[in-house]
């Protein structure tokens, strides 16, 4: 959505203080742990932008808390299963012996929006070492959360989501979908029997750059909405400006989602 479209399609100005109030109507105070995934354009047109709603969640939760995001760059990854868009064959080789390594600070991240973006440039914000699957966090467990990251463990036990699964998360939507809901890939990791394929990805070992294979689990976020819906517990519902926004507890709803694939696994609808 364009700038212009997203002034027209606003109701009333949003500001960070107003956002702030609306992070409090939804449960989101001081001290806690959150995990933020989110649309700018839905919120409406906030004076700011995306510096003012990440002001207004650091505010809100305070250093005494932690944010986490998911700060994926895809794009570090075989171009032999590159889709949006392909890219000739030809190139596949040339990708792999050229693609910069990922580094924390300047490798971009794909499809994250443009809140994730600025909450990355933030001198406090602590992004995970996964070429490809990385998140990032700001305050208090920042550091230890993100301290861990093993190239064949995107989303399992290893990775900073196992760590948040032994703490108390909020998972937090703003203006998306359970399908972006990260955590649950966890429960997918949780399957004895899951698919894997081959991938690969530029890193540094040893003071160079190396092009890594390893083995990478499949996912598929697109049951991550039936498993919402069939949550039994809470899912508390408002408003972050315009944008409809979703909170949940974060290990009760990762621990059904577990559950979930275990009997429903290979069904088709």
């Amino acid at each position: 959505m364009t700038e212009l479209m997203t002034v027209m399609s606003s109701r009333e100005l949003q500001t960070k203080e107003k956002l702030k109030k609306d992070l409090n109507a939804l449960g989101i105070e001081k001290g806690d742990e959150i995990i933020v995934h989110s649309s700018l354009s839905a919120i409406g047109w906030v004076a700011g932008g995306a510096q003012a709603v990440v002001e207004a969640l650091l505010e809100t939760v305070t250093a005494e808390g932690t944010i986490v995001m998911p700060a994926q760059s895809a794009d570090n990854s075989d171009p032999m299963y590159w889709e949006a868009p392909p890219v000739p064959k030809e190139w596949h080789q040339a990708i792999r012996d050229h693609y910069p390594a990922y580094d924390p600070h300047l490798s971009s991240m794909r499809g994250m929006g443009r809140i994730a973006e600025c909450f990355h440039r933030h001198p406090g914000t602590i992004r995970s070492m996964h070429p490809a699957h990385s998140f990032m966090a700001w305050g208090r467990k920042a550091e230890d959360w993100m301290s861990e990251h093993p190239i064949d463990d995107s989303f399992g036990e290893s990775s900073p989501l196992g760590k948040m699964m032994k703490a108390d998360v909020k998972i937090v939507l703003i203006g998306v979908g359970f399908d972006s809901c990260t955590a649950l890939h966890f429960a997918e990791y949780e399957q004895e029997i899951w698919g894997s394929y081959p991938q690969g990805a530029a890193v540094m070992k040893d003071g160079k750059r190396i092009w890594q294979t390893f083995i990478q689990a499949d996912t598929d976020s697109g049951r991550f909405p039936e498993i919402a819906a069939a949550y039994p517990g809470d899912i508390k519902e408002g408003q972050l400006g315009q944008a409809k926004t979703q909170v949940v507890e974060m290990r009760p709803l990762v621990e059904f989602g577990i559950r979930w694939l275990e009997e429903n696994l290979g069904k088709t609808d």
